[in-house]
């Protein structure tokens, strides 16, 4: 019995023993698959955080100034201007940012991956196209009186309408209409100010359409000859100027209301426009632009010396051409700007082409289009590429060297978009019901400023989304 016994007990035990064994394998199994799964699951959280501290540190250090636009929206207003766009928003090592090995995917995977990534990141709001948009303009020439005569189209008799009902759409993402309750509500105690030629005087004008229909507008200055003038939203203390500098730098002109000179343009490229100048470091927004004077008749100066002219075949004067003048007018503008220590936003708004076919505006030019062209359909005049090629190498030398000194200046490009729309120019409906048996008078056609309300209101959508999320 006592053996049977101890017998009993040696099994027992031995079985204790295995089951034990048996257990402790068994977690040790557990633990390591939880160290193996763990450690790559921590490791992958490692590099996403440190990624993202990359892409952040990279966009502090370099902040260039770019004509692209974020798709996301900013927290606030002073989030935009503390952090301009990047232009190459990509991380430089893109092996930290792509997950798995690059043996997993095939080249062309890797390539799409890259091109999602960009489209994502940011958007060239200047490249596009015009889609219908049936809702139309939200003025009208009965609705806001700020329109000139020669571009309130509608009321001058112009017969078609469907110029009315397009909205600009760039290629890479959604851009809104114009907001305008919430613009008014991002300006309050803002000093916003137009500079250049009457191509700023047309903007202008659809600008203050668009916003008063929110709100009414009082004026609160103008000049005798109603070319500078100021106007202020009341309930928010919003003030809109428009400063008329068509060169941007000291120019004195002796020609009257229609154009016609007495003598040429005495140009001063290196002295700026004192009644902008004046004006400039009390001003929260800027939108500045110049462009198709330069390519009158002038005799340029420098330090108060005749350096030459542009086409004075009467003067005996060295020919040195638009480009000359246009490039060192840009240069001295840019570089005032760039040593300003401005804090506010600046942008600098490429010229408009026109669309004078057949001739120009004294010989004989119309603008026959009635819709939108595509990409491809239209090709920039010489003249105009030449000036576009000028503005846009001085405009990446300054801000370049705005980005450095902390100066937020930006680039509103609406050259490409307005190429496109023939259409929208007031053409013969520059006059009165210009065809009318009673006008006797020779018609001149106007394939330069724009219809109100027409293209130009898109304008304003694209600085909305540029403040917004630029």
């Amino acid at each position: 019995m006592v053996k049977e016994m101890k017998s009993w007990w040696c099994y027992n035990k031995h079985s204790n023993l295995v089951v034990k064994f048996a257990i402790l394998i068994l977690l040790m199994g557990f633990g390591c698959r939880f160290l193996f799964f763990g450690s790559n699951w921590f490791a992958s959280v490692t590099v996403d955080v440190e990624d993202t501290s990359s892409n952040q540190k990279s966009e502090l250090q370099n902040p260039p100034v770019s004509v692209s636009t974020p798709v996301t929206v900013s927290a606030s207003l002073d989030d935009a201007l503390d952090a301009p766009v990047i232009e190459d928003q990509l991380p430089q090592n893109q092996n930290e940012t792509i997950s798995g090995s690059p043996d997993d995917a095939s080249d062309g995977d890797h390539s799409q991956e890259l091109v999602s990534m960009t489209a994502s990141v940011k958007c060239d709001l200047s490249m596009g196209d015009w889609i219908p948009n049936p809702s139309g303009p939200v003025y009208t020439n009965q609705t806001c009186y700020f329109l000139e005569d020669h571009q309130n189209c509608m009321r001058n008799g112009r017969p078609d309408t469907d110029y009315l009902y397009w909205r600009w759409s760039p290629r890479d993402c959604e851009l809104p209409l114009f907001d305008a309750p919430r613009f008014l509500e991002m300006m309050k105690n803002k000093l916003w100010a137009f500079i250049g030629d009457s191509i700023s005087r047309n903007h202008v004008q659809s600008f203050l359409c668009i916003l008063s229909q929110v709100e009414e507008i009082v004026e609160i200055y103008h000049d005798k000859d109603y070319k500078n003038r100021r106007w202020q939203f009341p309930s928010n203390n919003f003030t809109v100027s428009i400063t008329w500098s068509p060169f941007l730098v000291k120019a004195d002109i002796f020609e009257d209301i229609d154009g016609v000179s007495t003598s040429e343009i005495e140009l001063h490229l290196d002295k700026l426009d004192s009644k902008w100048t004046d004006l400039f470091m009390g001003l929260d927004y800027i939108i500045f632009s110049t462009g198709k004077w330069f390519l009158k008749t002038a005799v340029y100066h420098e330090k108060d010396k005749i350096l030459g002219c542009h086409y004075c075949p009467k003067r005996n004067l060295t020919e040195l051409g638009f480009e000359f003048a246009y490039r060192r007018a840009l240069r001295s503008v840019f570089n005032f700007i760039v040593k300003s220590k401005h804090k506010g936003m600046i942008f600098y708004r490429t010229f408009t082409p026109d669309h004078f076919e057949n001739g120009e505006w004294f010989s004989g030019g119309t603008c026959p289009k009635t819709a939108p062209l595509k990409e491809g359909e239209i090709e920039m005049k010489q003249l105009n590429s030449v000036l576009r090629a000028i503005e846009l190498e001085e405009y990446e030398k300054a801000a370049k060297k705005a980005s450095e000194n902390g100066v937020h200046l930006k680039l509103l490009d609406v050259a490409p978009l307005s190429l496109l729309r023939p259409d929208g120019h007031p053409g013969a409906y520059r006059h009165f019901h210009p065809f009318a048996k009673e006008n006797k008078a020779k018609v001149i056609y106007d394939c330069l400023h724009w219809c109100l309300p027409g293209p130009i209101d898109a304008w304003n959508d694209v600085i909305m989304e540029m403040l917004v999320n630029g």
